[in-house]
């Protein structure tokens, strides 16, 4: 056995691994540098159109996929609405309901006025968190909540409550999703800059906007007869006004105005 030949392929052998080893390295480096370079190049461009944006999350976060069902409700719910007529529709998904007394708003409406009502008199009340005043329908909407995150644009997790021209509640519509779980693993999403990377790709951001408020929900992926899945999805608030949605995983954009919640390509 020649141990001099062995122990030059040995060398050879190991040359050639150090320098596939050092080509890898290089190549992560430059990776990374170049994924640097681009986050600051696209904040030079927020700049330099004069978008404002709050401090944004940069570490990791995790989230995952849930499972929903839209509650079907009963003689048995109605039974425990006090001081209220209720009528079961939508094939057993939603409440229609009218009080026996009005309760009175405010002239300068604060959502906390209606805090008490939901806890004592609405199922599931206390699930459920302010989304806006619309004084062109007489509406005021709550969405419901999972573990303290909102549920955007949910047909099956909102109640819709009509007051009249005193200022006073006079009815709502309540829907509630029930048998909430967690459908998988948790993965890392998107970080908040990189969505709105997409949003200011797709135009959806003009020059000299703000984002005033960036929070973390879920919105509706898939929507089955019986039950439905909702993904993780960023919501941006620009200049306190208008929301815009970004998927969490894929990084697509959510229309949740229509009535089916669509991607943006």
């Amino acid at each position: 056995m020649d141990w001099s030949k062995i122990k030059t392929i040995f060398i050879i052998t190991f040359l050639i691994l150090d320098v596939y080893l050092l080509f890898q390295f290089m190549k992560i480096r430059d990776a990374n540098k170049y994924e640097v370079a681009n986050e600051a190049s696209f904040e030079e461009k927020l700049k330099a159109d004069e978008i404002q944006y709050k401090d944004l999350p940069k570490v990791p976060i995790k989230d995952q996929y849930l499972s929903a069902k839209p509650k079907i409700f009963n003689k048995g719910d109605l039974a425990k609405l006090k001081g209220q007529s209720a009528t079961i529709i939508d094939l057993g998904s939603r409440l229609q309901v009218t009080l026996e007394k009005p309760v009175q708003l405010s002239s300068k409406f604060e959502p906390s006025e209606l805090s008490g009502f939901l806890k004592e008199n609405v199922l599931y009340g206390e699930h459920y968190q302010f989304w806006e005043k619309d004084d062109k329908k007489n509406t005021i909407t709550f969405f419901q909540q999972y573990d303290n995150f909102t549920l955007y644009q949910n047909i099956n997790g909102t109640i819709t409550f009509t007051y009249n021209s005193d200022n006073q509640i006079v009815s709502y519509e309540q829907s509630y999703l029930e048998g909430i779980e967690k459908l998988t693993a948790k993965e890392e999403i998107l970080l908040p800059l990189k969505a709105i990377e997409t949003l200011h790709q797709k135009g959806q951001l003009k020059p000299k906007s703000k984002i005033t408020k960036v929070e973390l929900g879920y919105s509706t992926l898939i929507q089955l007869a019986a039950s439905q899945v909702l993904a993780p999805t960023w919501r941006f608030v620009v200049d306190d006004k208008e929301s815009l949605f970004v998927n969490a995983f894929e990084g697509q954009i959510i229309d949740l105005k229509s009535d089916e919640n669509s991607k943006v390509e």
